[in-house]
């Protein structure tokens, strides 16, 4: 019962096995990983026939689900990445979005926990994304790729001025995906657990027929906030997508 007097302590990484000789523990954020690989698995699993673990000639369901996403995803980059080289890309940003959708849909699921409520994880996960798309642009352009940091057309004076800021705003770019995605989910999920519990308290604690009869109002409500929340999940997952094309964008296309 501690969990229904504060929201927030369902954001808490608790320790469930601990391992004293190694110093490890397996919490609650490695068993959700756990959950999420073998849903990832299986969904891919779906996709082929297990004799010979080819893709289906005439497509089930569930292949024309990913088909369709894939579709949608491969539409995306066609129209946020301006290089010839961007069908590359889609392995790696199809597979971002299905993962960080999995991770924002699995923590809607009762006694899970939300993974991309947590800043360390969003902040590791888009620090990684980011330090990879470096790594290539540097590979792709060398030394020119720090014209980046120098606006074309702009005076020397200028340049002491807008360089540091173009610096600054360059490297906060991990740091405002991750805490986009960080703030929404938490947001979200801190509001129906508000709402939850102020429904629990008018069902229980009611004196009269009217008072006991007037929580299904707030229930009402969190339903509707539960359908909210699944469609912040998704459009979280698609702008995290959005801007990870933006970024690669930036990397083939330099001031």
């Amino acid at each position: 019962m501690q969990l229904f007097f504060s929201p927030l302590e369902q954001f808490l990484v608790l320790p469930i096995i601990s391992f004293n000789y190694f110093f490890l523990s397996l919490n609650n954020i490695l068993i959700t990983l756990l959950v999420l690989f073998f849903i990832l698995f299986l969904s891919f699993a779906s996709l082929s026939k297990a004799e010979t673990n080819e893709i289906h000639l005439i497509p089930n369901r569930y292949q024309v689900f990913y088909e369709s996403v894939f579709v949608s995803i491969s539409s995306l980059i066609r129209d946020n990445i301006q290089s010839t080289e961007k069908k590359y890309f889609l392995p790696i940003i199809g597979s971002i979005f299905f993962f960080v959708l999995n991770l924002n849909l699995l923590g809607i699921v009762p006694y899970s926990f939300t993974i991309t409520s947590e800043l360390i994880i969003t902040f590791a996960l888009s620090l990684v994304i980011f330090l990879g798309i470096q790594i290539i642009a540097i590979r792709m352009h060398g030394l020119v790729f720090f014209s980046l940091f120098f606006p074309s057309g702009v005076s020397v004076f200028l340049s002491f001025l807008l360089v540091p800021i173009e610096f600054i705003s360059f490297f906060f770019k991990p740091i405002s995906l991750s805490i986009r995605l960080f703030a929404n989910m938490m947001a979200g999920h801190t509001l129906l657990k508000v709402i939850a519990g102020f429904t629990w308290l008018i069902a229980t604690g009611a004196s009269s027929w009217f008072v006991s009869t007037s929580h299904y109002i707030p229930l009402f409500i969190l339903v509707i906030l539960f359908v909210l929340e699944v469609g912040v999940a998704i459009i979280q997952s698609f702008v995290f997508a959005v801007l990870l094309c933006i970024y690669i964008n930036d990397i083939f296309n330099l001031h």
